[in-house]
């Protein structure tokens, strides 16, 4: 039998978790201090954030502020929002982690696979070939980078993709010289 060695998942597995009750998407965006938080970008609505238990590298999670359960309780402006974040985010991780695919989607109701009552959307990374042996034989993921290094290299890309769009925007703003 051969091992495997990932030594900086110790400190990821003893991390203290939200007990159940508490309202973590609510909290963590108050904490003012988004690297500790995960956040990665933040609109007026809503905001990105990596998921503490990732599926691949990457994972986002795409939450509104104001805390629904259910996407028929956002308001337009919210809903408008979260797919512009959700977009935002697809556009993040394509750039900063150049993956083959994604899956987006939301779990509705604990039967669906919510754990918690506030409503968020996964964004997941997917590379050809990203299932091995490990998820289907240990039901155990291996990931090959901390969370902490994936946040900086999402939060710069986050500033990158902000600025560029600005740029955009200003000089699609800009009227046209006049012709004489």
């Amino acid at each position: 039998m051969e091992s495997l060695h990932a030594h900086w998942r110790m400190e990821y597995i003893e991390a203290p978790r939200y007990p159940a009750g508490k309202r973590p998407f609510t909290e963590l965006p108050a904490l003012g201090d988004d690297r500790a938080a995960l956040i990665v970008h933040r609109s007026p609505l809503s905001y990105l954030m990596l998921n503490r238990f990732p599926y691949n590298p990457g994972h986002l999670l795409a939450i509104p502020f104001r805390e629904v359960s259910d996407l028929e309780e956002l308001t337009s402006a919210e809903a408008a929002d979260l797919m512009a974040i959700l977009t935002f985010g697809k556009r993040l991780l394509r750039t900063a982690l150049k993956p083959d695919g994604f899956n987006l989607g939301f779990n509705l109701g604990s039967a669906a696979g919510g754990s918690i009552p506030h409503l968020h959307a996964h964004i997941v990374p997917r590379w050809s070939g990203d299932n091995n042996f490990m998820p289907v034989l240990g039901q155990t993921r291996v990931l090959p980078q901390a969370l902490e290094e994936t946040w900086t290299k999402l939060a710069a890309a986050a500033v990158q993709l902000r600025s560029a769009e600005r740029e955009v925007r200003c000089s699609s703003a800009t009227p046209p010289p006049a012709v004489a």
